[in-house]
């Protein structure tokens, strides 16, 4: 859960895409600080879904650290 709130951070300290590819996700993000269990699975995809056209030098490594803990069953 900790690399899944890093992940989060880097998203939320992009603020210059804030208006463009992270339009919605931003809000998905500030919701997820906080939470655990099947509420942070299931927020990890929304902001999932709403991060597929962003650009980041981190951005592959934050997407697969979300997609492993939305498959994960065991939070």
């Amino acid at each position: 859960m900790e690399d899944v709130n890093k992940a989060i951070e880097v998203i939320l300290q992009d603020r210059k895409s804030y208006t463009t590819s992270l339009n919605y996700a931003i809000n998905y993000c500030k919701e997820a600080i906080g939470m655990d269990g099947e509420e942070l699975r299931v927020q990890c995809l929304y902001i999932l879904n709403n991060i597929t056209h962003w650009r980041h030098p981190k951005a592959k490594e934050v997407r697969q650290v979300l997609k492993d803990y939305s498959k994960s069953s065991n939070r």
